[in-house]
C-alpha cells in the first residue's frame, strides 16, 4: 500500500532511511556521524516528496520523488528491505508511484549498483513500458551513473 510521508509517518521513513543509507555506505564511501546516525543524501522537502509501501501493517519500503515542473519526476532514492526483495513488491511500489505521477521519468544508480540497475529494468519492463532509454550519464552529485529515462501514463 502507497502512502505518502506526512509529519505523522516521518519517523518510520527516516528509520527505513538509515537503512537504506547503511546498505549503501559500501558504494558511497560514508560513515555514520558521531551519533550512529547516516546524513541523508535527499531531504524531504520543496519539491521532493517521500512515499512509504507497506505489506499490511508492515513499513517495507520507501521513495523520494523529485518534482520537475509540472509532470516530470525523478526517482532519488529507493529502497525495499531486503526480507522483502524478490516477491514483486518493489515493481508493485514503483508500479503505484508512476500511476499516481504520471509523466516523463528519470532514475538513476550509482557505479557499483548493478543490482539496482537490474531491478529497475524488470520493474520497468513488468509495468509495460516499451519506450525506455538507459544510457551512462555523469551526474553532477553522484559521478557517473546508469540512468533511464521515459514516459508513463496509466494507459502504457
Amino acid at each position: 500500500m502507497l502512502i505518502p510521508v506526512d509529519a505523522n509517518n516521518l519517523p518510520v521513513y527516516l528509520n527505513l532511511a538509515q537503512a537504506y543509507e547503511a546498505e549503501f555506505s559500501a558504494l558511497t564511501d560514508k560513515a555514520p556521524g558521531t551519533d550512529g546516525l547516516f546524513a541523508l543524501d535527499t531531504v524531504l522537502e520543496g519539491s521532493v516528496t517521500g512515499y512509504l509501501w507497506y505489506d499490511g501493517e508492515t513499513p517495507v519500503g520507501l521513495a523520494a520523488i523529485s518534482r520537475h515542473g509540472e509532470s516530470e519526476f525523478e526517482v532519488c532514492e529507493f529502497y525495499i528491505v531486503p526480507r522483502y526483495r524478490k516477491a514483486g513488491l518493489g515493481a508493485r511500489f514503483a508500479r503505484a508511484i508512476w500511476d499516481k505521477l504520471p509523466g516523463f521519468w528519470t532514475i538513476k544508480q550509482i557505479a557499483g549498483a548493478e543490482y539496482a540497475t537490474q531491478f529497475w529494468r524488470r520493474a520497468i519492463a513488468t509495468a509495460g513500458i516499451a519506450k525506455m532509454t538507459e544510457d551512462t550519464y555523469l551526474d553532477p552529485y553522484w559521478g557517473t551513473v546508469t540512468r533511464q529515462q521515459f514516459h508513463y501514463n496509466t494507459c502504457t
